[in-house]
């Protein structure tokens, strides 16, 4: 392990190096002395049974390493906002929606709760939070094909209007993104939407549709896959195609109830008005996904 973690410190010091880790230009200041939390999740991989600990990862924050002050699991339910793509084009019947959405109606723990979003030009409730099953499957039937889909704005309203007033006594979020990724007239950017993901530590996973643009090139953002990948991959989720939804709702449901941690440290040499770049790993034998950033604190 002491060569596999000598190699990650030379090929995290190489990025620094050559600017792709920012490096902070403050101390401190401004930064929250109670700690930065962050969500994690963590696997064990090998045939161990030991609960995992701190002395088990390695943070690393702009290339500088830093010291883990708790690691504990998060057995708390979850708050879950399935957004659904109600656009036009979309490629994909509305029987096939769905299906989707009900494997997780299925699968969700008790105490967890669902909140579902269809959006196009703008984002509209389908059905507000509940655990109950048939009241998911019979709102279902306002979903539709209209208009074009404003994905980065509709990830926008999903924060602020319906996660965000949650916090901060529900720390357990995550976005459920059924899409192909395409973004057709959102005022907000592909950039600050992951920056909002990443600052109110909303975990997102994505269902992925075809892609309808035949892999076209977008100004100002990603092609429609690589933007359901960076979504996901930012923020600590994963991307499953739409025809494993079942397997995909049972796998989230199941991580975000049994592999859920939180992770606090305080950042040395660090500003909340600069970027930092989070980069975490385990020993031999443990998986971690975290979000990959966090975003400064300015407007």
């Amino acid at each position: 392990m002491i060569f596999v973690r000598f190699l990650v410190l030379s090929f995290i010091l190489l990025l620094s190096a050559t600017g792709l880790f920012a490096q902070s230009r403050h101390n401190t200041k401004g930064v929250d002395m109670e700690g930065t939390v962050v969500p994690v999740l963590a696997f064990r991989e090998d045939k161990k049974t030991d609960p995992i600990r701190i002395e088990n990862l390695f943070l690393y924050e702009n290339g500088i390493e830093q010291k883990i002050k708790n690691f504990t699991y998060d057995p708390s339910p979850a708050k879950i906002v399935i957004l659904v793509d109600n656009s036009k084009s979309m490629p994909a019947t509305v029987e096939a929606m769905k299906k989707a959405v009900m494997e997780f109606a299925y699968e969700i723990f008790e105490g967890d709760q669902l909140f579902v979003l269809g959006y196009d030009t703008k984002a509209e409730i389908v059905q507000e939070w509940t655990d109950d099953a048939k009241k998911i499957e019979a709102s279902l039937g306002t979903l539709r094909k209209d208009g074009n889909p404003y994905l980065f704005d509709a990830i926008d309203s999903t924060i602020t209007q319906i996660l965000m007033p949650l916090m901060p006594g529900t720390r357990k979020t995550a976005i459920i993104l059924i899409s192909d990724g395409l973004d057709r007239g959102s005022k907000l950017s592909f950039e600050l939407a992951l920056n909002k993901l990443q600052n109110e530590n909303v975990t997102l996973y994505a269902l992925q549709l075809p892609d309808r643009t035949g892999g076209a090139y977008r100004r100002d953002q990603p092609k429609a896959p690589q933007v359901l990948t960076q979504l996901a991959e930012g923020t600590g989720g994963r991307v499953f195609p739409i025809e494993d939804a079942q397997e995909a709702a049972k796998s989230i449901c199941d991580e975000l109830r049994k592999n859920r941690y939180l992770l606090s440290y305080i950042p040395t040499n660090a500003s909340s008005y600069d970027a930092r770049r989070f980069f975490l790993i385990g020993d031999n034998g443990i998986n971690i996904r975290s979000k990959t950033a966090q975003p400064p604190n300015v407007k």
